[in-house]
């Protein structure tokens, strides 16, 4: 009852801040008078006209032109970071697959850890490099999420916006105060910035041990408001410099999924019908604390094999089983990837539970922007099977969904399967890719088929055991990455722009609702079908079977 208690109280404060964040960013994206001339400033030096509005091709141009300028300094800053400054520990360039994969997983939101930070990374590519990718993702995401929300929302012969313009407002006027804010916080809780480096320390046993430290606290800001999670160290947050208390832990949970959350109500804000947001928002909420309650009772309960108790394995004591579950739920349902334990060490059907939450396409509550225009997908495939169901041209928010939409969104669909079965199926097969496997059994395919779920997904946690630093991984879960982002992108601005050129029509008698219960059970219903029929199978040889294995008193 306590720990119930405890989430109800977590729930209504993440609501709490997201409703006046939804309030936010709708006065931010339709333009404050105040902060014009600093727009207009920032985009007059880049040679830009920020008040013309584009269409969805556009909008999608200046989307890839940003994301690969952005691929090829990263790699730079990656490959020449032992000759670059801010390098007090003398870390080497990384190498030519690795700063491939990380170049890629950072400007895809992925954040995709194929290397330890603290190892790996000098403070110039931390801040110049990473810091500056997670800013720059998450604003992509946020530019198209609104772009989209405007295809379905916004009159006829509206345009998309300007993505340069959206993208300055995410930047300027949402992400960057609150990673100050949060990053003020994180110091006070004892996480490190400084750009001093490494110290020598001696142990309580006498032993001699080096101890990493830098700007970690404004990194680590960004990583979750972002839903970036990529790590200073290592570890992640299961730091103790990253993550040292309670509540340090609690204020990176609701940071993780605060804009995720508010998009859902900007999306009814910006609809003029708030009924709408809270529609997608309860379709999702319905699916994360389904999620959540599974993860919370495998830990709590533990495993009897085991011993009595929670299962403790690869958690941290300061957190506890609790704390754990909903980190995990929190982090691969809204595509951070950022870890407070080791998800290998996790029960069986936990992960299961994670790997859902990937493999649907991180539609729970996802990642910013992207989170909503995932699900908008899933409302297009809703609204056409309810259609179907009733014998007429299914409509959304007025505007008749047809082949077109259809279709494009089925193509999106198809990227997560793509992604996760067919290079996944590889990964467990190929010699050179065999090797990065752990465990034996159903857990082993159960490592790479979360590895690839995660990239495919944006997601970027792993199970612990990956060996994601082997070349063939690199470059693969690189090359999944850009398909996992851009393949949802690009069929999701088409039908905005598809949608925003057509009329809507005034709602009848015969217009099926999109506010109500039925429709919330509905997509739900789409969202869990699609994804048990095509991920089911390989599931059932995963974490199923070691499930059933584990009832058998088998572990692995």
């Amino acid at each position: 009852m306590t720990d119930l208690l405890g989430y109800m109280l977590w729930f209504a404060v993440l609501i709490g801040l997201a409703v006046p964040a939804a309030v936010w960013m709708n006065r931010v994206y339709a333009g404050v008078p105040a902060f014009a001339r600093t727009e207009r400033t920032i985009l007059r030096m880049a040679g830009i006209d920020g008040s013309r509005g584009m269409g969805w091709a556009e909008y999608a141009i200046a989307v890839l032109i940003l994301n690969a300028v952005g691929f090829f300094l990263l790699y730079a800053i990656l490959r020449l970071q032992g000759v670059l400054p801010q390098n007090p520990d003398g870390i080497v360039g990384m190498s030519p697959d690795l700063a491939f994969n990380t170049a890629i997983s950072f400007i895809t939101n992925t954040n995709w850890q194929a290397y330890s930070g603290e190892a790996q990374l000098s403070y110039f590519s931390q801040m110049a490099g990473l810091t500056v990718q997670n800013f720059l993702s998450a604003a992509t995401g946020m530019a198209v999420g609104v772009a989209v929300i405007r295809g379905f929302t916004e009159p006829k012969g509206a345009t998309l916006g300007n993505f340069w313009t959206d993208m300055i407002r995410s930047v300027l006027w949402i992400l960057l105060p609150m990673s100050v804010l949060l990053a003020l916080f994180l110091a006070l809780q004892g996480v490190p910035q400084t750009l001093l480096g490494a110290i020598q320390a001696t142990g309580v046993e006498g032993q001699e041990q080096i101890i990493a430290r830098g700007p970690a606290a404004a990194q680590i800001a960004i990583k979750q408001l972002g839903t970036n999670g990529g790590g200073f160290f290592g570890v992640n947050s299961a730091h103790p410099f990253e993550n040292p208390t309670i509540a340090s832990d609690l204020a990176q949970t609701w940071a993780i999924l605060l804009i995720p959350v508010a998009f859902c109500f900007l999306f009814g804000i910006m609809a003029k019908d708030r009924r709408q947001g809270v529609a997608i928002f309860a379709s999702m909420a319905v699916m994360f604390v389904i999620g959540l309650a599974t993860i919370h009772l495998y830990e709590t309960w533990g495993n009897p094999l085991l011993g009595s108790g929670a299962n403790m394995e690869g958690k941290e004591q300061r957190f506890g089983a609790m704390l754990s579950s909903l980190w995990a739920a929190s982090t691969t349902a809204a595509s951070n990837g950022s870890v407070n334990a080791m998800h290998d060490s996790f029960m069986p059907l936990s992960g299961l539970v994670m790997m859902v939450f990937m493999q649907i396409g991180e539609v729970i509550f996802g990642g910013v922007g992207a989170g909503l225009y995932g699900m908008l997908l899933y409302v297009v495939l809703a609204v056409f099977l309810a259609g179907l169901m009733v014998g007429r041209t299914p409509e959304y928010l007025g505007r008749k969904i047809e082949a077109r939409e259809v279709t494009l969104a089925m193509l999106a669909f198809l990227s997560m399967p793509l992604g996760i079965l067919v290079f996944a199926a590889l990964a467990v097969t190929v010699p050179a890719a065999t090797a990065a496997i752990q465990d034996a059994g159903p857990h082993g395919l159960s490592e790479a088929l979360y590895a690839y779920s995660s990239a495919t997904g944006n997601n970027g946690s792993a199970f612990a055991g990956w060996g994601a630093a082997l070349p063939w991984h690199t470059t693969a879960i690189g090359l999944v990455m850009l398909l996992g982002r851009y393949a949802i992108i690009l069929p999701m601005l088409a039908i905005a722009g598809s949608l925003i050129r057509k009329q809507p029509a005034p709602e009848s008698a015969g217009t099926f609702p999109t506010h109500g219960p039925l429709f919330v059970t509905l997509l739900v219903l789409t969202v869990v079908i699609l994804g048990a029929l095509t991920f089911f199978p390989v599931l059932a040889l995963g974490p199923i079977a070691e499930e059933t294995a584990r009832l058998a008193g088998q572990t692995f």
